[in-house]
C-alpha cells in the first residue's frame, strides 16, 4: 500500500508517521510529502531516511491513502487533487468537517458512516474528539440534553512556534510570538480567531462537530483557554441529561467505553492530568460528580493529548477502518 503523509515535517505529521510505526499500519511506501519547500528534506520512517517531495510529485505516485495534516487552505486545494486519482483522503485540517456530504469519523463512535464512495474524510478537531468520544456511551445510555464545555489547551495545538515561544519565555530568551501575549506563567482565553458572535473558532468547532457526530439537538456551549502545557488538552465538561442517571452507572460505562479510562478515584488523587495524558492514546476522564444545583446533571473532567488521539492517532483509525472494510484496494487506482 502506497501511503502519502501530507504535512510529513509538520508537529501533527511526524506524529502520524511514528503511529503507523507503532500500530503496523500496512505501509509497503511511504511518500512524505510537504506542501512548501520540500527539496533537501528528509523523514525516518522505520529506521529509513525517506526524501520529502511537493505536491505534485506526490499525486504522480497514486497513493492509495493520504493522511493530510498541512492546514485548511491546503486541504481545500490539495485533496481533491488527491481524490481524483482514486487515492481515499483522511483530513485533519478543519477544511472539510462541517460539508454535508463529508463524513466526520471518530472511528468507536461512527466509523460505520464511511463508504466505497468516501473520497475525503474528515478527522474532528481535537478537543472534540476527546469530548465525544467520553458523551457517546453517556448519550445513548441517559439522552445529552446540553453541554457546558470549558477547554484547557496545550500549546503544542497551535504548533512548534507556539511550542518555542513558551521554552523561550521559560529561558529568559527572546524570539518569535505565536501568541498576542505571554503564555508562560499565563492563560490566554483564546484559541483560534474571534467570531462575529464573540466565540473563536475553536469554540464553534465544539458546537458545530458535537452535533454532527453525535446529534444535532444537543445544545453545545464552550470556552476555549490556552494555558502553559505541553502535554495535552484538559476540559472542564458539565453535562444536562434527559434521563436520570446513577453514578455508579455512568462509571460502568466510561471503565466500559472503547478508547476511555476511567481515572476517578479523588481521595488517593486519582485523576486526568495532561502529564499523565502525554503520549497516550486513551482518552482519560474523572472528577465525576452530580451537579447539586439542579437535576440530571454531571460533572466531569476530560484529558488526552491532543496530538495522537486528538489527531494523528484518530486519522490512522480511519485508515484501519478503511483496510478492515476493504475500501483501500488497489483497483480504486484505476482511473
Amino acid at each position: 500500500m502506497r501511503v502519502a503523509v501530507v504535512g510529513a515535517t509538520g508537529m501533527v505529521g511526524g506524529i502520524m508517521l511514528k503511529v503507523l510505526e507503532e500500530r503496523d499500519f500496512p505501509v509497503e511506501e511511504l511518500i512524505a510529502v510537504a506542501s512548501e519547500r520540500p527539496e533537501a528534506r528528509t523523514v525516518q520512517f522505520r529506521g529509513r531516511t525517506i526524501p520529502v517531495v511537493g505536491m505534485e510529485a506526490a499525486i504522480a505516485a497514486r497513493p492509495h491513502l493520504a493522511l493530510f495534516s498541512a492546514g485548511g487552505a491546503t486541504s481545500l486545494e490539495w485533496a481533491p487533487r488527491f481524490a481524483e486519482v482514486g487515492c481515499t483522503v483522511v483530513d485533519n485540517s478543519s477544511a472539510w468537517r462541517m460539508f454535508p456530504d463529508k463524513k466526520l469519523v471518530v472511528p468507536e463512535i461512527n466509523g460505520e458512516v464511511i463508504t466505497a464512495d468516501d473520497r475525503i474524510i474528515a478527522n474532528p478537531n481535537c478537543s472534540t474528539i476527546q469530548l465525544v468520544l467520553t458523551l457517546a456511551p453517556l448519550h445513548h445510555a441517559f439522552g445529552v440534553q446540553r453541554v457546558i464545555v470549558s477547554t484547557y489547551q496545550s500549546v503544542t495545538g497551535t504548533g512548534m512556534k507556539a511550542v518555542r515561544q513558551l521554552e523561550n519565555e521559560r529561558n529568559g530568551v527572546q524570539g518569535d510570538m505565536a501568541y498576542p501575549f505571554p503564555i508562560d506563567r499565563n492563560v490566554i482565553p483564546r484559541c483560534d480567531a474571534f467570531t462575529d458572535n464573540g466565540y473563536t473558532k475553536e469554540e464553534m468547532k465544539l458546537v458545530h462537530e458535537t452535533k454532527k457526530i453525535l446529534d444535532p439537538v444537543i445544545r453545545v456551549t464552550a470556552t476555549a483557554v490556552r494555558v502553559p502545557v505541553t502535554g495535552g488538552h484538559s476540559e472542564a465538561v458539565n453535562v444536562e441529561f434527559e434521563r436520570e442517571f446513577d453514578l455508579e452507572q455512568v462509571r460502568d460505562l466510561l471503565r466500559n467505553a472503547p478508547g476511555v479510562q476511567l481515572l476517578d478515584d479523588p481521595q488517593k488523587d486519582e485523576y486526568p492530568m495532561p502529564l499523565i495524558a502525554n503520549g497516550r492514546d486513551e482518552v482519560f476522564v474523572g472528577r465525576l460528580r452530580r451537579d447539586e444545583t439542579q437535576p440530571r446533571t454531571l460533572n466531569l473532567w476530560i484529558v488526552a493529548d491532543n496530538l495522537r488521539k486528538g489527531a494523528a492517532t484518530n486519522a490512522v483509525q480511519i485508515a484501519e477502518l478503511l483496510v478492515r472494510k476493504g475500501l483501500l484496494k488497489s483497483d480504486k487506482l484505476m482511473v
